[in-house]
Parts: C-alpha cells; structure tokens; sequence
C-alpha cells in the first residue's frame, strides 16, 4: 500500500479540524505555538493570553486539575454586547423606548458570576431574574441599581410575594409575573397587608412553536404561563379590585435555546398582539418581557440545528426591535421597554472546563513480527495472509475474513487449542487489518455500510481526570454538545480518533458526541501522549446551568473553580480562587461524618495493633493515610 502523501500539519489546519474560529466568535484563538488561547477584545486588537500560561499560574498556585476557569473578561463583554447591539438597534430603527436586560439566576448562580453581573451591568441597568425565593433573596441582596429590572418568574406562595414587595419598598422595580390564576390572590392579599402597590406581569402561553431541543418550552402544552382565557380572568379580577394600573408587564417564554430567528420574528410579532389588546383592555403595560432563547453556537455550524444557531447577535437585536416597532406603530401603541432574559448567551462563553488525560486505551496493533512463529495456527495464517492482500478492490473481503479468522482463534482459545501468545498475535493482525482499511475508505467510490461507522468502532479510549456527571451534566442528560479540543500541541497533526472516558465506574460517564463541520461526530481527532508530558483538553462554553446540575456521581465533588481577570497589557491576575470538593467534603453531603469515620478506622486499627496483625507504626502510617484522604482532592492527583 502506497504510503498517504506527506504534507506539514498547521496551526491554521487545527483552527479549521477543531472548528474554533467558527465558535470561539472572537473570544478563542490558536498561537503560533500551537496553544488555544483566550481573546479579550480591546479597541486597537484583542490581548491574547495562552491557557496553558493560565494553567502554568494554577498549578503554582496549588490547584491541580480539573479546573473549571471563569474569565471575567468574556462575561463582562458578553453584557456589554448585549446591550450596545440593542442600543444601536433601538437608533437606527428610530424606537421610541428603552431595553432593559435581565440575566436569569438560575443559569448560573454562583456567587461570583452574579456579582460581577450586577456590578459591570450596573452602567446598563442590567437587572436578575428569580425563579424561586432563594433567588429572590439574592438579587434584592446584589441590585442597587434603582432603574433595573427584578423579573420573578415561578410559582410564588406568600413569603415570596412578601420579599418581593419589601424589595418595592426599597424603590427596586420587582415585577410579579402571573404564571398560574391562583397567584393573583396571593398578591393582592400580601399587597393590601403590607400597604405596597405591587408592579405585576403576566405569562403568556404563545401559540408559537420552536424547533430544537426546548421545543416542549412552548405552544399551547408549555408548562407555565396563562392561557388566553386565564389571561381575561385575571385582567377582569384586576378591574374589579381597581389594581389594573399595576399590570405594567407582558411576558412570554418560547424556549432556552432558540436555533431559527424565524421562530424568534414569529414570537415576538404574536406576542405583540397581545400586548396591543391588553392596552386596549386599560392596562398601562409599558414593559414588553421576551423571556429567554439567544441560542450559543455550540458546534460553529451556523445553522438552525438544535446546538447552533443561524443568526447573528446583531440580527437578533435588530429584528425583535423592527418587529415591536412595526406591531405598535399599526396600532399606534406607544413602543414598550424590551425586556430579554438572556442567560445561557451570557455566561457559556466565559467558562471553560480544563482537565489532564491519564491514560489511553489504543486500538490499534502492538507491533507486528516480520514473520509468524513456526507451527502456527491454520487461522493465524491466514489472517497473516489476509493482511497481505488487503487493498481497495478487497476491503469488504477481506475484512470479512478477519472477522471470521479471529472468531477462530477465540474459539479455539476457549477450547485450549491455541495459547495466549498466539491468541494476542491474532488480535493485533486484526486490528492492523481494520486500521489499515480505515486508511483506505476515502479512496473508495463507495463505503461498504458495514464499514461506514469503522471510526467509532475504532476510537481509542482516553481517560480524562473530570466527571461528566459533576462538570458536563448535560453532555449526559440531553445529549448537549460542547466544543472539546487539545489546548496544546496544535502545530501538530491529531492523528487518533478518540472518544473520552472519565473517571466514574459508569457507562455512561464518557464523551463520544462532537462537531464537527460536517455536523455531529462520535470520534474527536486527539494526539498520542508523550512520555512524562501532561496532556490537556478543555471543554468549552460550559458557563450555562452545568456548575448548579452536577451531582456526586461516584462522590466526585466540585472542581477547583478560579477566576481570571486579563489586563490591558496581556498579563492576568487570578481574582478568585475556590478550592474544589474534600472527599470529607462529598461524605458530609451524603450525611456521613468524617470524624466518625476517623473514628470508626481509629478503632479497627487499634484492634489489629492488639491482636498482632499490624505494629503501631503501621497504625500511625494508616491512620495518617486515611486522614490525608479525607481532606484530599475527589480527583486523581499526580505524585
């Protein structure tokens, strides 16, 4: 077989492999030392810093990996796209009102993101929305900001309306969405008690659909909001208790993420007829609340496909403010302050995922002799021989023979006919046939549909040092996908197909769904690792819902989380460090308590110092052991 011919591997070929120019959107780029670096946009040109310059500052730091590392820079840029693209949009469409952004807590409720929300926001009066009373709590606790916006969404009971009505008293603009006829009750009742007008919304349910993986979010079977009926009800009870004048807010929800900016035009233009009408019923509305659905790129496709998205930012802002506009001015409504509550576009990007490869599973051939061994097996010969004839006008042959000649050989194993040795020869010579008639397939006209799915059959399996079921929850729930790359040796051709196993004991703990630019993969391309050199992957754009849905699969706990804020001048300062889960820490969750299990091994080890099993020495070196354990890292941690 003629051997593939030789061209140097480039930076700009991993860019194109790894798709990164595609959903990195500015914010991720590759060295001329083949490192993924981090973009901040700047006037002038983007200050780049590599992740491995970030990670050198970890690990001097103490942190091991897995890290999740937030980026302060991206989050701060993502809130100011935001609200420039619906500033200029707003100017050039002549719009005669305002845009107020909400960042929905429960995407991410992590202190620290929340704050550095609330307090970048503040220049655009960037405002939180609360889904329960915790939530509540935090963001009556973070917003000062007196022009604002509080959105509470979720069912509410009176404690909850209580909160929100004290935030009024404090001059904060919190808003009661209606989602079911009961809450109305709750409100005026809590109102009239405590002596504050409240500011109230009402959920619509659109008959709009969306497509993707939210599409169940909306239509006439979403799980919360009115119905059109509900709707009447509760503007008539309004009426009647002489409170209209509080229903301020209309709000709808069609879906987290929306993939076609058709679906998004048709929303907003039914929503607005139901804004019109309801200010023709007598409530003064002025707030016109879209709920979520700027959909993140995740695989770079720009299409409507669930992961993607085939709109720009840009477009998205311009084409909600031409639609209100145009719907009020025909029925010469005055234009509503436009309400988005963008989360998942807000904080995906500013977080990344980093973890070490530990080990490889290859499956591919150890070796192979330059002859048999005499006197060997009929069907070790003949795998040999079929090897030798492999090429493009025999593939489906011959790979049907190698299935078949190694079947032999595990029969005759099983019956002691043939040895270990001879039964390892026969493995290899298999995989080097099926290897080498991976080679082959693009030269084929035609792929034999046996052979079509040969890479993921073939995927060497890499053992990274992070749970899916901790970090990348999604991943295994919903099929979510990520961008998954090397953040290094990208001058480098990858030349592995690879899936990525973690460290659970489960089945399912594993990545093995990709994009690519041919859409939805199975195999990642990765690079052989290199003795006495870590190996690094990041996941990327994980900043949205994973950190609050993990859970303690196998009591793997948090990671270490840190924040980094890059300057100016292409250096960076670790603003926040947080040390990742003990496993004391994990026991403690699952209500056990570590001293009394200290205690518990105490007590066994004295036991074997009495009956002569071990010395005290021995006892003094497991319990130190045991102890070091529990305050030690969840993950695996390098000598």
């Amino acid at each position: 077989m003629n051997a593939p011919e030789y061209r140097e591997w480039t930076v700009a070929d991993s860019a194109s492999l790894y798709g990164v120019n595609d959903w990195g959107v500015g914010y991720f780029g590759l060295s001329n030392k083949g490192e993924m670096a981090v973009l901040v946009p700047r006037k002038e040109q983007p200050v780049s810093i590599s992740l491995l310059d970030i990670i050198a500052g970890l690990e001097q730091r103490g942190h091991a990996m897995p890290v999740l590392l937030r980026i302060e820079n991206l989050l701060d840029d993502r809130i100011r796209s935001l609200n420039q693209c619906f500033a200029e949009a707003i100017k050039n469409q002549h719009y005669r009102g305002e845009y107020r952004g909400v960042f929905p807590i429960k995407v991410n409720q992590q202190c620290h993101v929340v704050e550095e929300i609330a307090k970048f926001g503040g220049q655009y009066h960037h405002g939180l929305e609360a889904g329960s009373k915790a939530e509540l709590i935090i963001a009556m606790s973070h917003l000062r900001d007196r022009e604002a916006c509080i959105i509470c969404n979720g069912y509410k009971d009176a404690e909850f309306v209580e909160l929100g009505l004290h935030a009024r008293k404090l001059g904060l603009k919190c808003f009661f969405v209606i989602e079911t006829p009961s809450e109305l009750g709750i409100i005026l009742e809590q109102s009239r008690r405590l002596g504050v007008e409240p500011l109230i919304g009402v959920r619509v349910k659109l008959a709009a659909k969306v497509e993707g993986h939210w599409f169940e979010d909306s239509g006439d079977r979403s799980l919360f909001g009115l119905s059109i009926t509900q709707l009447v009800d509760v503007v008539d009870k309004l009426r009647d208790e002489g409170m209209l004048h509080c229903l301020q807010l209309m709000h709808y929800h069609i879906g987290s993420q929306i993939p076609n900016i058709r679906n998004i035009r048709d929303g907003v233009q039914e929503a607005c007829r139901y804004y019109v009408d309801l200010v023709k019923e007598g409530a003064p509305l002025g707030y016109l609340d879209l709920g979520g659905g700027l959909a993140v790129d995740y695989t770079g496709a720009q299409t409507n496909e669930t992961h993607s998205k085939n709109y720009s930012l840009e477009e998205y802002c311009v084409d909600i403010v031409e639609t209100i506009s145009e719907a009020m001015d025909s029925y010469e409504v005055p234009h509503p302050t436009i309400i988005t509550e963008s989360g998942r576009a807000t904080v995906a990007y500013s977080s990344v995922l980093l973890f070490n490869i530990l080990d490889v599973s290859y499956f591919k051939s150890n070796g192979l002799p330059d002859a048999l061994p005499d006197e060997c097996a009929e069907s070790l010969t003949n795998l040999w021989a079929t090897l030798q004839v492999l090429g493009e006008d025999n593939v489906q042959e011959c790979c049907n023979d190698a299935v078949h000649y190694r079947e032999e050989m595990r029969r005759m194993f099983r019956q002691g006919q043939v040895q270990l040795r001879e039964l390892a020869l026969a493995e290899n010579l298999y995989l080097e046939v099926l290897q080498r008639t991976r080679l082959l397939l693009p030269r084929l006209r035609r792929i034999p549909p046996e052979l079509q799915n040969l890479d993921e059959a073939l995927a060497d399996i890499y053992y990274g040092n992070f749970s899916l079921f901790q970090s990348l929850p999604d991943a295994w729930a919903i099929d979510q996908i990520f961008p998954v790359m090397p953040i290094h040796r990208l001058d480098e051709e990858p030349l592995n197909k690879a899936v990525i196993a973690d460290l659970t004991c489960d089945s399912d703990g594993k990545l093995d769904l990709f994009a690519n630019a041919d859409g939805e993969t199975r195999t990642l391309p990765l690079h052989d690792l290199k003795e006495g050199e870590e190996y690094y992957l990041g996941v990327f754009l994980v900043g949205a819902y994973q950190e609050t849905l993990g859970d303690l699969h196998n009591l793997f706990g948090d990671t270490h989380v840190v924040s980094v804020r890059i300057d100016g001048d292409g250096g960076f300062e670790f603003v926040e460090e947080i040390q990742g889960d003990t496993i004391g820490d994990v026991l403690s969750y699952v209500e056990y308590n570590p001293k009394e299990l200290y205690e518990q091994f105490r007590v066994s080890a004295e036991a074997a110092v009495k009956s002569g099993s071990i010395s005290v020495k021995e006892r003094q070196n497991m319990l130190r052991t045991f102890g070091n354990s529990l305050n030690g890292y969840t993950y695996f941690e390098r000598d």
